[in-house]
């Protein structure tokens, strides 16, 4: 049995995955693109040892920050692992798609995506004629260096319907807009307290540079902190703003891309979300 536990930030899955993993005797397979680094672990909102209560966690914490981790390293690796373990039930549990679609469905790569090419010796002009060649409608700008590469990059069939290859569950965790905003908030005052202002600077201090330090949700910003371009109330309300930005994205792409069963968490008692998944999952396996 394969379970897939989504949501948006901070609403409640890792709590969920633990507490399925442990009724249905499952390994747990990381499906956030942040997670999967090393050393990033306030900002990202990492599982710690202590909240696994003994239960297998698979690709996170494992990838050094500097390296660019594909959608391709992941598609990969999460199907090593269905193999290795497909005698097993498996949890997949975290907030980007993609992955999950990645590693679920029929998703395809050119090769250039299998290369993880680097475009850094190109020219901008030869940048758009690769893109034009990829597509030919494509209008992004000559000068647009850093969208240019991202299209190149980007998986051609992203939103195309695809073809499951594994029988999955798509668990969905979900509450009222305000309630989740308010969470975010809560949750980002609370990776400051902490000590994600001390996480960032180690890495800033050694003046990394990385995809992941610069996009991520609470390093990029923390970054223009530390480089003087905003003061730390500026950063940490500027986190809390993408956070909730980030959450709007995610309910797009779960709601159109993944055939979700949205279930309302019970913040005051949580165990009667965890018994109706149960009783959801129980219906489905029968």
């Amino acid at each position: 049995m394969i379970l897939c536990i989504v949501g948006p930030t901070g609403v409640g899955k890792t709590r969920m995955s633990i507490e399925l993993a442990k009724k249905y005797d499952a390994i747990i397979i990381n499906c956030d693109a942040m997670q999967v680094y090393k050393d990033l672990n306030i900002g990202t909102a990492k599982v710690t040892e202590e909240e696994k209560e003994g239960v297998e966690h698979y690709l996170f914490d494992f990838v050094d920050p500097k390296i660019n981790y594909t959608v391709f390293d992941y598609q990969k690796d999460a199907r090593k692992l269905l193999e290795k373990y497909k005698d097993r039930n498996i949890i997949f549990v975290g907030g980007t798609g993609l992955y999950l679609k990645a590693a679920l469905f029929d998703y395809r790569f050119s090769l250039e995506e299998k290369k993880n090419e680097s475009y850094d010796h190109l020219s901008n002009e030869e940048l758009l004629k690769k893109c034009l060649e990829k597509d030919k409608n494509c209008s992004i700008h000559v000068n647009n260096r850093k969208r240019l590469i991202r299209f190149l990059e980007r998986e051609n069939i992203e939103n195309a319907p695809l073809k499951p290859l594994y029988n999955a569950l798509y668990i969905g965790l979900t509450t009222e807009r305000k309630k989740l905003y308010e969470i975010i908030n809560r949750r980002v005052e609370k990776m400051v307290q902490n000590g994600l202002a001390e996480e960032v600077k180690s890495f800033h201090d050694k003046n990394l540079h990385s995809k992941a330090l610069e996009t991520g949700i609470g390093y990029k910003e923390l970054y223009k902190y530390f480089d003087g371009l905003c003061t730390l109330e500026e950063a940490i309300v500027e986190i809390q703003k993408n956070s909730r930005h980030y959450a709007k994205r995610q309910y797009t792409f779960f709601n159109h891309q993944l055939p979700v069963r949205w279930f309302h968490v019970n913040y005051e008692n949580f165990d009667l979300t965890v018994e109706e998944v149960e009783n959801y999952i129980e219906v489905k396996k029968n």
